[in-house]
């Protein structure tokens, strides 16, 4: 089953032309009703009264949140391209509009008729919402799917600690975070495991108001659209981690999205992998959407020749796209999505030894990509994961990391067995305005995948031997770095800072001002040489007063605004308004200096140039 909820100011509609067979009986009348929830709804075929209970509850809860009283359910049959017979369809709709109708003011639009529809959706954030539910039969022959990983994640028994600088491990219950206030907020989430969101979270504001990203109604849920800003962002982001794991030493490779499900070594590592796929057919085959480049990059190293004098050897690609199948209930904006890009770096290493000297350098590069990018050490905790085992084992390499590359307490989940590939991993994660986590970076060391893929390597004596492979995604998916750039920004706007993005991926980097319509020309020509430069310069001709150019370059989060008028262009000058000063005061400069000051803030990062036109007046508005 499919919804949409739309909260609207009003819905009117009258029924025209009876097309169904079922259709109800109604009267030929328009019907209005105002400040309501309206819910489009399309039955699927296998949806059942299970199904519908999801929807309601759901419904119920945006009900609560919205503090709505009246509710129209709707018939909408193009939600979904796999509908139900109408008459199955017809007793749901019935069945939600009785139950519905117990709790709120409900009115049902008439089943099977072609109808004239007016909505005038009210404009926040949360007025649109796309969901989809499953019967319990779907939903168990989903779970049928599922990998043995996450059911055994079910069953595995954690138990938390902190680890301090100093080596001491305490139980979570005993530390005090009164120095660690974003640690407390992390540990919390873990360990409570709520993962959702009362209110939406300000990223998804700020990145349509910023025009970057979009929902895609025509897609699965979870999959983005790019407009031409967040391209520019997302791009550059590929780029800087690309450029930064091959100069670490990876080779770049290319690998297929989807891989035979019957294939003996993928389908045990599906099972080994904590994670929900997406399965399709072609012809009388059925193949799996990668949620990783683990399945190319393994079968490569199999049908490689390696030597030991070739270890540590490192396997790197950015997949665009990898896929999961996550719970729609748990779909939020960039942090949580189906289709995502991520950096994904695998070394082979002769031993466990090498694998942890490996880890630990590793460690340090992770925290190096993530500085670049714009994200420091005081944006995130770090949370290491391992068995029990483990830690008896190996406790001091541990230590060792937090006390002399972290520097500060992380948090410790210690699992009583291995449910996954991994033991021990680690993550990085933000805490975002709604004090919820999201890991970032992460590595990861795998102690099965080398003998499970037939990977092998050949040692001094000639003999054959598996290696241990490291996972490693330096930044994490590279929407989630957009996700956890723009939640930053909102925590800095929460505590009164100007929200930004880092100067070297801001679209806009320089905007120009011209006083009027006659130094249009001259502005041109100043962004011009800001664009020789490599710097991203526009310029607003439109025809707004110079307060409300200066007003929408603040809300695009444009970090220079130079205006240009008579005086400027005597003295070949532009006044320059930077919008992270709070005093907000004008300052004159040569264009060169501006130029040699956005440059030398920007050193070592990649550039690109405008994704649209140079005058703000040729532009399309997307969101």
């Amino acid at each position: 089953m499919r919804i949409l909820e739309l909260d609207v100011d009003k819905i009117a509609f009258s029924p025209v032309k009876a097309e169904a067979e079922l259709h109800d009986e109604v009267e030929l009348k328009e019907i209005m009703v105002s400040d309501a929830l309206v819910v489009l709804v399309s039955v699927e075929k296998g949806d059942d009264e299970s199904a519908a209970d999801s929807a309601i509850d759901d419904i119920s809860k945006f009900m609560e949140n919205l503090k709505r009283k009246k509710i129209v359910i709707y018939p909408y049959a193009h939600l979904s391209s796999d509908l139900s017979s109408p008459k199955d369809a017809k007793r749901l709709i019935e069945y939600m509009y009785e139950k519905l109708g117990s709790k709120y003011e409900a009115v049902k639009a008439p089943f099977g008729w072609n109808k004239k529809l007016m909505l005038d959706i009210k404009g926040h954030p949360l007025a649109e919402q796309a969901r989809s539910f499953a019967s319990s039969a779907k939903s168990k022959q989903k779970n049928d799917e599922e990998s043995r990983a996450l059911k055994e994640e079910d069953k595995v028994v954690s138990t938390w600690y902190i680890l301090d600088e100093h080596g001491k491990l305490w139980p979570y219950s005993e530390f005090d975070f009164s120095k660690s206030v974003n640690l407390k907020k992390f540990a919390d989430y873990e360990i409570k495991k709520v993962r959702t969101y009362n209110t939406e979270p300000p990223h998804i504001a700020h990145m349509k108001r910023l025009q970057l990203v979009g929902y895609e109604p025509g897609s699965d849920p979870g999959n983005f659209r790019y407009y031409p800003n967040g391209k520019l962002v997302k791009s550059l982001l590929e780029n800087y981690v690309t450029s930064r794991v091959v100069n670490y030493g990876a080779v770049e490779v290319e690998t297929p999205i989807m891989y035979d499900y019957a294939h003996p070594a993928l389908k045990e590592y599906l099972h080994r992998f904590p994670a929900r796929h997406y399965v399709l057919k072609s012809d009388d085959k059925e193949y799996f959407l990668r949620f990783s480049a683990d399945f190319g990059q393994f079968l490569m190293a199999h049908d490689a020749t390696i030597s030991y004098k070739h270890l540590p050897f490192r396997f790197y690609e950015l997949t665009r796209y990898s896929f999961r199948r996550e719970k729609s209930g748990e779909l939020t904006g960039l942090k949580r999505l189906r289709a995502f890009s991520m950096p994904d770096m695998h070394t082979l290493c002769e031993d466990l030894d090498k694998a942890m000297s490996e880890f630990r350098e590793q460690f340090r590069f992770c925290i190096d990509v993530l500085k670049g990018i714009g994200i420091g050490m005081d944006k995130y905790e770090a949370a290491f994961r391992f068995t029990e085992e483990f830690w008896k084992e190996d406790s001091d390499f541990i230590k060792g990391i937090v006390a002399k590359e972290l520097k500060k307490p992380a948090l410790i989940e210690m699992w009583n067995f291995r449910y996954a590939y991994f033991d021990p991993k680690f993550e990085f994660n933000i805490i975002d305005s709604a004090d919820k986590a999201t890991a970032l970076a992460t590595v990861q060391i795998d102690h099965e995948n080398g003998e499970r893929y037939g990977m092998s390597y050949v040692d001094k004596s000639g003999n054959k031997k598996y290696p241990i492979v490291l996972h490693c995604s330096p930044s994490g998916a590279i929407e989630r770095v957009i996700y956890a750039l723009l939640e930053l920004a909102s925590v800095d706007e929460a505590n009164q800072k100007v929200p930004a993005l880092p100067l070297w991926i801001t679209p806009t980097q320089v905007r120009i001002l011209p006083i009027s319509e006659k130094f249009t020309a001259q502005a041109v020509e100043i962004a011009g040489v800001f664009t020789k430069s490599g710097i991203r310069a526009d310029v607003d001709d439109t025809d707004n007063t110079l307060n409300k150019k200066i007003m929408n370059a603040e809300k695009e989060w444009v970090p220079y605004i130079c205006v240009v008028g008579e005086k400027e262009i005597a003295n070949g000058t532009v006044a320059v308004r930077v919008r992270a000063e709070k005093d907000k005061k004008s300052v004159s400069m040569q264009v060169s200096e501006l130029a040699d000051r956005i440059n030398e803030a920007t050193i070592g990062m990649p550039k690109a140039p405008l994704t649209m036109n140079i005058l703000l007046s040729k532009r399309p508005y997307f969101g």
